[in-house]
């Protein structure tokens, strides 16, 4: 079973996501948060697989709440999705550096919902098309670094190198085997070697190492 904890400071939100995610057969809603506090001590005390965070709320924000429940974790930390609306796709940078696996807007459907779960917990990377297009003009906007292979890339050899570069381009698993001709388990090998290498949890933290670094530049 994989455990969930649903955070939102609206209660009529907060049981409909609820009642989607505890209707499936292998989800188990084991709690239910009003706010990021209190998130943080249920996460800590039931051990989620997978928290959907809310990033608006009172006492605590859903950003600082993440950084908190994350920070130093180790192993057994949760997967954090961040739910949002359009009007604040801008704290999508720092909800990704504290340690957010990806973002949904509120308006997803249950599919969508259901399916989005499984996918951060099989490692793939979970953004929006409109979340993407305003993290990349977050990065466009900033000082570009200086060109070489920076300090944090030189342990990746070059077939890892260009695994990296296509994750940060949004491609999955076997888009990635299609496109460097390679088998889906070579992929899945190559990956877990990147995120080890470049000591991130997942594959959103390594894009973006990827873009921090230079590695991949934004395209205007």
């Amino acid at each position: 079973m994989i455990r969930l904890l649903v955070v939102n400071d609206q209660a009529l939100v907060r049981s409909g996501f609820g009642m989607i995610l505890g209707a499936q057969p292998d989800f188990d809603v084991v709690g239910e948060a009003a706010d990021g506090e209190q998130a943080v001590e249920l996460a800590r005390r039931l051990r989620p697989d997978l928290v959907l965070m809310d990033v608006r709320m009172p006492r605590l924000d859903g950003i600082a709440a993440t950084r908190a429940l994350l920070a130093g974790a180790v192993g057994a930390a949760p997967k954090v999705v961040m739910l949002t609306t359009f009007d604040l796709d801008a704290y999508v940078y720092e909800a990704l550096r504290a340690g957010a696996s990806g973002f949904l807007l509120k308006d997803v459907s249950p599919a969508e919902l259901v399916r989005a779960v499984h996918t951060v917990l099989d490692g793939e990377a979970l953004l929006a098309p409109s979340i993407v297009r305003r993290m990349i003009d977050d990065f466009t906007s900033r000082p570009q670094p200086s060109t070489g292979t920076p300090e944090r890339l030189r342990d990746l050899t070059d077939r890892e190198l260009e695994v990296l570069v296509a994750l940060s381009h949004g491609r999955s698993n076997a888009e990635i085997a299609a496109e460097l001709f390679l088998s889906a388990a070579t992929v899945k090998t190559h990956v877990a070697r990147i995120l080890t290498k470049l000591d991130v949890r997942d594959r959103v933290q390594a894009v973006i190492v990827a873009y921090e670094t230079g590695l991949v530049r934004p395209q205007t």
